[in-house]
């Protein structure tokens, strides 16, 4: 007889991860569809509404280092629930929503609240946990997940028009709790050892490999204390990478870019299209996180880098609906850099910080991106609502992708990976 093929247990770990980033981040990403309704029933300033999105990542980004802690001490599969139960809530809230602060209260606080217990922050080092190889091929995969959560967006824009904005908020609720919350009981495990297995690439058993890994971490305890990794300046490089690439350059473009083509005269299904697909270059630049192993996390990220800005340049000559392939371009080029940056900025702190303290490192990661991220949204909006055009707040989103590339050469994840081979 042949031999039997078995599919390792950390497939279906990615699998998770994917699934549950469609629709944990595709109820923020829709922000952008749910945004011109908002304005045009209530007549807030842009700059107001946009606030709901960046009180969205500041709070997201405040909590994810504390879920990111409790991940390394907790039993998650009873905490990830809860935050299941909380995004429903304040998901299903925004339904009742008509002032300003119920929008800030329900997509500004409990949504991100939920979300950081149940999202990247728990996911991202999951993955880690049961990869020591392919890390960057590995977190592209699972963050496709993030970039069909942009492609949400066409869901999301039909259900409005079949049923209104506020009814659609209740069904995504429903989807939300109904798919995630059996999917994350039955099959979710933070660590390998949880199901008695190795991590992919390891050749210990899961009892010498913890052992070994408490070891190593004993001898080399003043590289990997906690104290230690904050006075590191690798770790503020890849926080500031975080907050000035996503923070700043891409969510400053995402919450305004349905709003910015529809002013140009197209219509709200051809401008939701565009943002899908965004979305859809996104997963592709993701699921291209291995060439970071290939070429190097720097060279990759400059890559991405030099995408993004020149995708940006083309969205800035736009100017009427004659220049379709334009913003074609645009989308698939920014979609495909912001893609292929963020596999590469979180292969980045694996290979920098290892194992030890992991969940932390990329939960200040995630602050990171919330602190740039109440800048960003926000500042869009209020710029626009000082000049009548979005094209100072689309330039400052170049600068910050910029100086993001050079955060992570400062970070030189390079270094440590020579170290390793050697």
């Amino acid at each position: 007889m042949g031999k039997r093929f078995s599919l390792f247990y950390g497939w279906v770990i990615v699998t998770i991860a994917f699934v549950s980033m469609i629709l944990i981040y595709g109820i923020r990403h829709s922000f952008s569809v749910f945004f011109p309704y908002i304005l045009d029933e209530f007549h807030w300033s842009r700059g107001n509404v946009s606030l709901m999105l960046s009180l969205n990542l500041l709070v997201y980004g405040l909590f994810s280092p504390v879920a990111g802690t409790l991940a390394e001490h907790w039993r998650l599969r009873r905490v990830i629930p809860f935050g299941i139960m909380i995004i429903g809530i304040g998901t299903a809230g925004c339904a009742f929503s008509h002032k300003l602060w119920h929008f800030y209260l329900f997509f500004g606080f409990l949504i991100p609240l939920g979300s950081a217990f149940t999202g990247s922050p728990i996911l991202y080092p999951t993955l880690m946990n049961w990869f020591v190889k392919r890390r960057g091929l590995v977190l592209g995969l699972g963050q496709m997940g993030g970039g069909m959560s942009f492609a949400y967006g066409i869901f999301v824009a039909l259900v409005i028009s079949r049923f209104g904005w506020r009814d659609t908020y209740f069904i995504l609720a429903g989807i939300l709790i109904t798919f995630l919350l059996p999917l994350f009981l039955l099959f979710f495990y933070y660590r390998p050892e949880e199901k008695n297995l190795n991590p992919y690439g390891a050749t210990e058993s899961p009892s010498t490999e913890h052992l070994r890994s408490r070891g190593s971490a004993i001898a080399n305890s003043s590289d990997n204390k906690f104290g230690g990794i904050l006075n590191t300046s690798e770790l503020w490089f890849l926080v500031a990478a975080h907050a000035l690439y996503w923070g700043i350059g891409a969510y400053l473009v995402l919450a305004h870019q349905i709003k910015y083509t529809e002013e140009l005269g197209y219509s709200n299904i051809f401008s939701v299209s565009v943002f899908a697909l965004f979305g859809i270059a996104l997963c592709i630049g993701q699921l291209c996180g291995f060439l970071s192993d290939w070429m190097g996390r720097e060279k990759a990220g400059t890559l991405a880098a030099l995408l993004s800005i020149g995708g940006l340049f083309t969205l800035l000559s736009v100017r009427d609906t004659s220049q379709s392939v334009l913003l074609y371009i645009y989308t698939v080029s920014f979609g495909f850099g912001v893609g292929l940056f963020t596999p590469t900025l979180y292969a980045s702190a694996a290979d920098i910080f290892q194992k030890r303290h992991f969940g932390t490192v990329a939960g200040l990661m995630h602050t990171g991106m919330g602190v740039g991220g109440i800048i960003g949204p926000w500042l869009g909006g209020y710029l626009f609502d000082l000049s009548g055009n979005y094209d100072t707040a689309f330039a400052l989103s170049i600068v910050g992708i910029s100086i993001a590339c050079l955060c992570l050469w400062g970070a030189a994840p390079r270094k440590k990976r020579q170290g390793r081979t050697t």
